[in-house]
């Protein structure tokens, strides 16, 4: 079994930057980090590997610098690492990364075997779109499963995979047939530390590094700001709320306290009211 994952390097988000004027994420002079919604990806990844055979790529599209990032995904366990760089890049919104990352991953299947799975996180920290990988689910011609809990089967010789997809008001038990892309949802599972020999390998490594003519991208204006069409606007932080939290003096006793602590949020929003209403009306 091969199994592709797309990671990103994303700038810490405690210390995010923004361009004045192209409103665009100043990467340059600020601590990166792998996104953390990628590694919950990377991990059921390594996990399917380690149960499965077989082996584990990871890929991402950035700078140079995004090689550190790449590292550190051989430190957990990945077996190769692909590096997608090129000036033309930059800038890239939703649309163009999706395009090039198809691209790389068509590339990762000729040069080494067609990935089976393609992971994804969920959505980016920088970005929080979660549109990166339903895109390269489009083009690349693969059923899309997102918003995925738990990975219940992958039955490699009928080639199928079976999954729980947390869905609004309950979980949707789906089953297809490979490949397909699977993005995983938050604090499904926890990244593992590694071995001290997955981190010797991973220092010496040589990164697979893929300029958009070697990935194969013969048109290079469907990548980064030529090839975005999104438009920033405006880039602004929300002003902090002038309106206090409220204290709610209450008896000591539990049903008590609830009735005082929700006649008090009513007050205070009326309109909770009627939602509560049709809410307990819909059970």
């Amino acid at each position: 079994m091969h199994i592709v994952v797309c990671i990103k390097q994303v700038p810490d988000s405690a210390q995010i930057r923004v361009h004045p004027v192209t409103n665009t994420i100043m990467r340059q002079g600020v601590p990166s980090i792998v996104n953390p919604y990628d590694l919950f990806s990377l991990e059921e990844a390594l996990r399917l590997r380690d149960r499965l055979g077989g082996a584990v790529t990871v890929v991402t599209m950035g700078p140079p610098s995004a090689v550190e990032s790449l590292r550190k995904c051989l430190t957990y366990g990945a077996d190769r690492a692909v590096l997608l760089t090129d000036r033309f890049f930059a800038g890239s919104d939703t649309l163009a990364t999706s395009y090039a990352l198809s691209k790389a991953i068509e590339k990762i299947g000729a040069a080494f075997c067609a990935p089976d799975i393609v992971f994804a996180g969920k959505q980016t920290i920088d970005g929080d779109t979660a549109q990166v990988g339903p895109g390269i689910a489009r083009r690349l011609g693969l059923v899309q499963l997102t918003y995925i809990q738990k990975v219940v089967a992958c039955d490699t010789a009928a080639g199928t995979l079976t999954v729980e997809r947390r869905a609004e008001g309950g979980t949707q038990t789906l089953a297809t047939r490979l490949p397909c892309l699977v993005t995983m949802l938050e604090g499904v599972n926890e990244i593992r530390r590694g071995t001290i020999q997955d981190a010797l390998r991973a220092a010496r490594a040589e990164i697979v590094t893929w300029s958009a003519a070697e990935a194969g991208i013969e048109d290079v204006t469907r990548c980064g700001l030529r090839g975005s069409p999104t438009v920033v606007k405006r880039v602004f932080a929300p002003p902090p709320r002038a309106e206090k939290a409220a204290t709610v003096d209450v008896s000591g006793r539990p049903a008590a306290d609830a009735d005082a602590l929700l006649d008090a949020v009513v007050a205070r929003r009326p309109a909770l009211a009627t939602d509560l209403a049709t809410l307990i009306a819909g059970y």
